[in-house]
């Protein structure tokens, strides 16, 4: 199989980018109790926060030092969401996978206008 040529294209496919075509409205919805926003998780990552959007996966990247281990890693995703936003967060779907769902509770749009400011 060949391998095809690195070039920025083909490493953006491999994982986050700065935004692309994906915005806040693509991976997150309002509901009754706040804001859900999709996210993929990259656990044991030297640093924690808002890492941008995985275009091919619909999803704000969120990276945390923890490890999948547990539930350390969806610990310090909740936290990083309440650290950042100020509103409580939890992890609704997904809590096995890389691919979760997290429920921030409170006004949707202040919610989003503070996530659009850290992405």
């Amino acid at each position: 199989m060949r391998t095809p040529p690195k070039t920025e294209k083909v490493a953006d496919r491999a994982g986050a980018t700065g935004g692309g075509n994906v915005s806040l409205s693509d991976v997150s919805r309002v509901t009754g109790d706040g804001l859900e926003v999709d996210i993929l998780v990259s656990p044991r990552s030297d640093r924690s926060g808002l890492e941008g959007f995985d275009e091919w996966r619909k999803r704000l990247v969120v990276r945390v030092k923890a490890p999948p281990l547990e539930g350390r890693a969806n610990k310090e995703v909740e936290g990083v969401f309440r650290d950042l936003i100020g509103f409580r967060s939890e992890v609704v779907s997904g809590h096995l996978s890389r691919q979760k769902t997290v429920l921030i509770r409170g006004g949707p749009e202040e919610i989003r206008k503070i996530l659009e400011r850290h992405v």
